[in-house]
């Protein structure tokens, strides 16, 4: 049994899926401290004609202190929904296989999601069932697992009775060895090296939201990302910190 961890990011890049597909059970981290500053829970990054298009999610946080990711809620004010919706429009108009795509745009920007989280992770399914994988996914909320800090993927494995965790490079600086090697448990590194592919707008800007690769390959994608990675051994590679591309 092969499992990996990842928070629930909003409209991943597609190396989010590749890890995915490592392994048998994908647990996402729901239970966790929602961050202070900025979150790629929250943004994530497009392209229009001007270049690199941020797209955020607005949430409450002001006067709610610490929450949990689960804990996190929408904002709804200012028609920003379907602003949003406009700009990826505009953004994409000329993209080959954006039309496969926009019903489900226009749904899920149309509907009034409380919990970021419930919004995220219909995004993230849309985007495995399109990309082709079909790694069963589980959320911490729902494991009862108590504990956290270095010691959560360990016990995580230990749920599932797993013998690998899967983490990508840059993770290793978080990651302690020993508890895993203490478990009896394999810890392996997902290297990352960006997918290229054809994209509109001039120069290619790698690391987008897997969107962006969709839009523009279609059914060509998953042959594209899953050609742009590989996986490592035990031990992160030297100057893995330069790979946190897939760490997000």
């Amino acid at each position: 049994m092969i499992i990996s961890t990842s928070r629930p990011y909003f409209a991943p890049y597609p190396g989010f899926f590749y890890q995915a597909n490592l392994c048998d059970i994908f647990v996402i981290l729901d239970t966790v401290q929602f961050p202070r500053g900025s979150s790629w829970i929250t943004r994530n990054r497009f392209k229009n004609d001007q270049g690199t298009l941020w797209m955020t999610i607005p949430v409450w946080k002001k006067g709610l202190g610490l929450q949990r990711i689960d804990e996190v809620r929408i904002c709804h004010e200012d028609r920003q929904a379907q602003k949003k919706m406009l700009s990826l429009k505009q953004a994409y108009a000329n993209a080959p296989y954006l039309t496969e795509h926009l019903q489900f745009a226009e749904n899920l920007f149309s509907t009034a999601f409380d919990r970021l989280i419930d919004f995220n992770m219909a995004i993230i399914g849309h985007l495995m069932l399109y990309l082709g994988v079909d790694t069963e996914i589980r959320r911490l909320s729902e494991l009862n697992i108590k504990t956290g800090g270095e010691i959560l993927p360990v016990e995580i494995c230990r749920f599932f009775d797993a013998s690998t965790y899967v983490a990508p490079a840059a993770a290793g600086k978080h990651l302690n060895a020993a508890l895993f090697e203490k478990a009896g448990i394999e810890l392996r590194y997902a290297q990352a090296r960006s997918c290229i592919y054809p994209q509109l707008w001039g120069d290619f800007i790698p690391d987008l939201s897997a969107f962006d690769l969709l839009f523009n390959c279609g059914p060509k994608a998953r042959e594209i990302l899953f050609s742009a990675y590989q996986t490592q051994s035990s031990r992160p590679p030297s100057g893995f910190a330069a790979l946190g591309r897939l760490a997000r």
